[in-house]
């Protein structure tokens, strides 16, 4: 599957091998004679009743500064065919590709995507390293209604990598095409398998075999881009400069806060101390004065004493238990009575209620400075997530602008799908490919991860973790890599005070892009790069 070449002519019918001639002769036109700073150009489908249509792609040229020097850049907004074994279309890959017009040299590139699964790459699009972003509050309160800013957005690294932004099937204008069902795409592997062939189409396409080239995956687009590593790095015959990881996902048992999951009361311990410390629910004096001496110490409880508490389970004596159960009220701000009525165990879900439940608040699962109203004050868990509820629309907004307003996306009779439909969620299989029996696990590619980095003793990874994130904790990032064979002195911690998302913190979002760009510059001076 990730061996088929790009945009490949059907041989089967005459009509179908006129569109193809048809789209390529608008590439060369579209290369001779590219449009002006802001007008688009659209390679137009040709195609008639019953025939194969060409991809849609729009084509416009914009200029910018970044990282202070100025370029002209060339945005194409437009899919990308895969194709199945019968050279037939199997599915279309929207994708958004900033790439600077005549480099000096074969441009390195990144491809970038988000999570879910079934999200499409507006988060990362126009949060951080698109050259045009959406500004949200940066203390954690609702965007409100539109109009929501629009700036440059100078930070990003557009001038050391071109970069790809990539809306999996089912996700953005992205699906499946022909005879072929979604389905084939909404598993672990196959997601995977779609993603590697589209980046050796793309590197086909634009002639980018030989340069440096970088995925950037956030939440579960961490997940697949430890799996689409290892695809390219072994069967695929591509080979990698970096990762990087935002908020990374790669041992599931970690990020699941469930009962009887011990792990995962040790992992989530650190981040419930930091939203603690952040809502003021923790007296900031000693080691809690600042907030990495508090998760110093927090990390410190749960190696040496928090773990072997939990595995002692009933047979801890009494006394050890009450002292336990004082320090976790003191880490997490939480009522000691309520943590011995937890068993000692508070769930992560139910700590977003129970730390500001005097006020009537619930904390974020995306990030735990945002607090929400929720209507039922006595509920268990909270409604639903108060961070997401304060961002979308302006996510939503700004890229639709950007669609319509500067890249001249026209596409009236398709809907832009932020997230998947509900049927992805439903259908959605981690269940590996190749039969037999199998029985369910937490899901775990960091040993692909490893695989990856073994065959390519040149390939680093930068793994940006945010404080107080819920839906991936930033110690599991931690005890992750010391496990599975990742080689510890090829791979990078960030860490900022915020959340999943930590660009939503403009402090957070400078520094962030400033670790991406000095991750950039080393590795690219190890390839020779200039």
């Amino acid at each position: 599957m990730h061996d088929a070449a790009p945009l490949r002519l059907p041989p089967r019918s005459r009509p179908a091998l006129l569109a193809a001639v048809a789209l390529l002769l608008c590439s060369l036109q579209s290369l001779a004679a590219a449009p002006g700073e802001g007008s688009v150009a659209e390679e137009p489908s040709t195609a008639g009743a019953g025939e194969q249509r060409a991809p849609h792609r729009f084509v416009s040229e914009h200029q910018g500064t970044f990282g202070g020097r100025a370029l002209r850049y060339r945005a194409i907004a437009g899919e990308t065919f895969l194709y199945d074994d019968e050279q037939q279309p199997k599915a279309a890959i929207f994708t958004f590709a900033y790439l600077e017009i005549d480099p000096p040299r074969a441009k390195p590139v990144a491809f970038v995507w988000n999570g879910g699964p079934g999200s499409s790459s507006v988060w990362l699009h126009m949060g951080t390293f698109g050259p045009r972003r959406v500004v949200v509050p940066s203390d954690a309160r609702s965007a409100g209604a539109p109009p929501y800013p629009i700036e440059d957005n100078g930070l990003t690294p557009l001038d050391l990598v071109d970069m790809v932004f990539v809306d999996p099937v089912g996700t953005g204008y992205s699906r499946a095409l022909g005879e072929h069902e979604p389905k084939e795409f909404w598993s672990l592997d196959g997601d995977a398998a779609s993603i590697a062939e589209l980046i050796r189409a793309f590197v086909t396409e634009h002639g980018r075999w030989n340069a440096a080239k970088y995925l950037i995956g956030e939440s579960f687009g961490s997940t697949r881009a430890a799996a689409v590593a290892d695809l390219l790095e072994g069967r695929g015959s591509v080979s990698l400069n970096g990762l990087i990881l935002v908020s990374q996902a790669l041992d599931y048992q970690g990020s699941t806060p469930a009962h009887d999951n011990l792990r995962s009361y040790l992992t989530y311990l650190p981040t419930l101390a930091a939203t603690a410390w952040y809502h003021g629910k923790i007296e900031r004096m000693g080691t809690a004065a600042t907030l990495e001496g508090l998760l110093d110490e927090t990390r410190r409880f749960a190696y040496d004493e928090y773990g072997s508490a939990l595995l002692r389970g009933s047979s801890l004596p009494a006394g050890e238990r009450v002292r336990i159960r004082d320090r976790l009220a003191a880490l997490t701000g939480l009522d000691p009575a309520y943590i011995e009525r937890s068993d000692l165990r508070p769930l992560a879900d139910r700590f977003r209620k129970e730390l500001l439940r005097e006020k009537g608040l619930a904390v974020g699962r995306l990030d735990g400075r945002y607090t929400g109203d929720d209507l039922d004050d006595v509920a268990e868990r909270p409604a639903g997530d108060p961070a997401g509820d304060a961002i979308d629309s302006a996510y939503a907004a700004a890229l639709h602008e950007v669609m319509r307003g500067e890249l001249g996306v026209d596409l009236p009779t398709m809907q832009y799908n932020l997230s998947g439909p509900p049927e992805l969620g439903q259908s959605w299989s981690y269940r590996p490919e190749g039969g037999g029996w199998w029985e369910p696990s937490y899901v775990n590619v960091a040993r692909r991860l490893a695989e990856a980095m073994s065959r390519n003793p040149e390939l680093e990874v930068l793994v940006a973790n945010g404080y107080d994130g819920f839906a991936t904790p930033f110690f599991d990032a931690e005890v992750t890599f010391d496990r599975h064979g990742i080689p510890r002195e090829r791979v990078q911690f960030t860490y900022y005070e915020a959340g999943h998302m930590m660009y939503l913190h403009h402090p957070s979002h400078e520094r962030f892009l400033a670790d991406v760009r000095a991750f950039l510059e080393r590795t690219l001076a190890v390839a020779g790069v200039p």
